[in-house]
């Protein structure tokens, strides 16, 4: 029985022996896991500077009224576009239309009472020289002739003042631009110059970019204009290319003026303006946006795709190579800006290294890996289309 069991873990240790083997074999004989690299080499890249920014209106007009009364009638469809002058309230002028006429009707009468002043005042004047009235009488008679001029003044004055305040029954914009919502319907009291205004006229064509740039920086980018490194606008003005909300570049250029500028003693900090076209009204007040400029040329940079580029617990940038080896290595590098799908790298690599694109997830640092080199876009492109020629052939051969 001894002899049986002696047997059977003979057995037992022959067959875990051979699975072991087999094993090992198997791993022994597995591919190395397959990774697409792109060869990296130095290009000639512009220097872009980006500042965030956002867009404020070129000219902006609370419209508030400068008569009390209720509103009659609004003249004007909301978010429609106004021009300078143009009626937007009538406010009910039954009073100042009263007011006009009793003041007009007070300048007339001052006016008759001036005449007969005056005649009374020459006839004194004569009858003084041969003193057939008393050098008082005369005296007040001129006094007389001198208020009633007055009194025409003052009259003229308020007649002035009813007429002004009759035409401020027509509230009329101030600017030409886009009016937003009315906070007022007809009926409503309004008074005159109240803290609520009726509603905001903004002019969008041209619009402000106002964007932020430390002290330092903006000294260097005057140094770069001056020396011709960064493209010109104009006198003291920068092009500017505008990156909307969604990533996408505006279609027309604007410029950055360097003018009227203050440092902010807490953060170093300046805002700048730019001005930008926007006749089609894409751009609205307030939106975020970025602002590109040119700053010159960097002719030794190397451009890495998006996708080969990650980051480290401590927020550097890293890649990953296949080196001569066909070995994984793990590389920290610096990245200086983003063009279309790639990054900029100025640090951490040469040029002719191999960059791994596609099968990141699959290596690790000193894993043996199969190399595929990753075909340039006109390749692919070219591929593409051959492949679609010989389908396009095959069908119309069947």
């Amino acid at each position: 029985m001894s002899h049986l069991k002696i047997l059977a873990l003979t057995a037992v240790l022959m067959l875990s022996a051979c699975g072991g083997k087999s094993e090992s074999a198997a791993n022994a004989n597995a591919e190395p896991p397959a990774v697409t690299v792109v060869k990296v080499a130095t290009e000639s890249v512009p220097t872009v500077n980006e500042l965030p920014g956002r867009t404020a209106p070129f000219l902006i007009s609370e419209v508030r009224p400068q008569v009390s009364g209720i509103i009659k009638e609004r003249v004007f469809k909301e978010g429609s576009e106004v021009k300078a002058g143009q009626l937007l309230y009538q406010i009910d002028a039954a009073v100042y239309q009263a007011a006009y006429d009793s003041v007009k009707a007070n300048l007339a009468k001052a006016l008759a009472s001036v005449g007969s002043e005056k005649l009374k005042a020459q006839r004194y004047a004569e009858l003084v020289k041969i003193e057939a009235v008393s050098k008082q009488a005369n005296d007040e008679a001129d006094a007389a002739l001198k208020q009633a001029e007055a009194e025409v003044a003052a009259a003229k004055a308020a007649l002035d003042k009813a007429r002004i305040d009759l035409a401020y029954t027509r509230v009329v914009s101030p600017i030409s631009g886009r009016i937003g919502r009315s906070v007022v319907t007809p009926g409503a009291l309004v008074t005159a110059n109240q803290a609520d205004a009726l509603a905001t006229v903004q002019q969008l064509n041209p619009i402000y970019v106002d964007v932020t740039q430390s002290s330092a920086e903006l000294i260097r980018m005057q140094r770069d204009l001056e020396q011709g490194k960064m493209k010109s606008a104009g006198r003291n003005a920068v092009s500017v290319e505008l990156v909307l909300e969604d990533g996408s570049i505006y279609e027309q250029e604007g410029k950055l003026a360097f003018s009227e500028v203050t440092v902010d003693q807490g953060t170093g900090s300046v805002t700048l303006r730019a001005v930008f076209p926007n006749a089609k009204g894409q751009l609205l007040p307030g939106m975020y946006v970025r602002a590109r400029m040119t700053q010159g040329v960097n002719s030794d940079a190397i451009l890495v795709p998006h996708a080969a580029v990650s980051r480290d617990a401590r927020g550097n940038a890293t890649v990953m190579l296949v080196n001569a080896e066909s070995k994984v290595e793990s590389r920290t590098v610096k990245t200086a800006q983003s063009i279309n799908d790639k990054w900029v790298v100025t640090e951490g690599l040469a040029s002719g290294e191999r960059v791994i694109v596609e099968g990141l997830q699959r290596v690790k640092p000193d894993a043996v890996v199969n190399v595929q080199e990753s075909l340039p876009a006109a390749a692919n492109e070219t591929a593409a289309t051959t492949e679609a020629r010989k389908a396009t052939a095959t069908a119309v051969t069947k």
